[in-house]
């Protein structure tokens, strides 16, 4: 009998919840598989929103992971500097049969260097940052580069999921969990693109995120600094 598939995504502070309970409902889905949520100690975390999280296993007592997954979120500005995530995910990707994200989550791979040279997909507010850490911004809803597969904004999540179930287990398996979850969207607008958004919209998002996206920046050239 072979030893059930380890997926392991991780938690911290302002997470956007959707991020990775997407791909956590899909990979709860797999046959046997064990799926962690993992932070630094068992204690409850807070998301970006109302909802608190509460972690199955710490950094310390994570087991070697065949996949590990960074959700996305305001939070990821501050663990672009967190040597001690940082750390764990090149603990584990040593190790990992995939290397993945969702989301800003991209962002805390390339800052402890494992998108270095890779196609990497993003939420598009943060695509223009994925080359400060030497990835290559590559605009779709799941980007597949060798064992890298990161997911674009939020509800690309459980795209990316449902592809890399397709991966490690089969289309089968995927197409079964897609039917299961009812994944069938029909989005009532067409605003879920800075390319099919109306004009006024995505101006006002801009300039409703500027704060932020000076915010990150300066984190993400600390981020840059320390990897070089």
């Amino acid at each position: 009998m072979s030893a059930p598939l380890q997926i392991g995504l991780v938690l911290f502070p302002k997470v956007t919840q959707l991020d990775f309970t997407g791909p956590l409902q899909v990979f709860s889905s797999i046959p046997g598989a064990k799926v962690h949520l993992i932070w630094k100690r068992i204690e409850p975390v807070a998301s970006d929103s109302v909802m608190m999280l509460t972690p199955t296993v710490s950094f310390a007592d994570c087991p070697q992971l065949d996949v590990i997954c960074v959700p996305g979120g305001l939070g990821t500005d501050d663990m672009i500097n967190d040597e001690e995530m940082l750390a764990f995910l090149r603990q584990q990707a040593e190790g990992a049969q995939y290397v993945t994200s969702v989301c800003t989550g991209s962002l805390v791979l390339g800052a402890a260097g494992l998108l270095r040279g890779y196609r990497a997909a993003t939420h598009w507010t943060a695509m223009d940052f994925l080359s400060a850490f030497g990835a290559i911004p590559t605009k779709t809803r799941v980007c597949i580069d060798r064992n890298r597969i990161t997911g674009g904004g939020v509800t690309a999540g459980i795209d990316f999921a449902l592809t890399l179930v397709s991966q490690l287990v089969d289309r089968k398996t995927a197409e079964a969990i897609q039917l299961r979850i009812e994944y069938n969207p029909a989005p009532p607008f067409n605003a879920g693109s800075p390319d099919t958004a109306p004009a006024e919209v995505l101006a006002f998002m801009k300039e409703r995120i500027a704060p932020g996206q000076a915010r990150r920046g300066e984190m993400i050239a600390r981020a840059a600094a320390r990897l070089a």
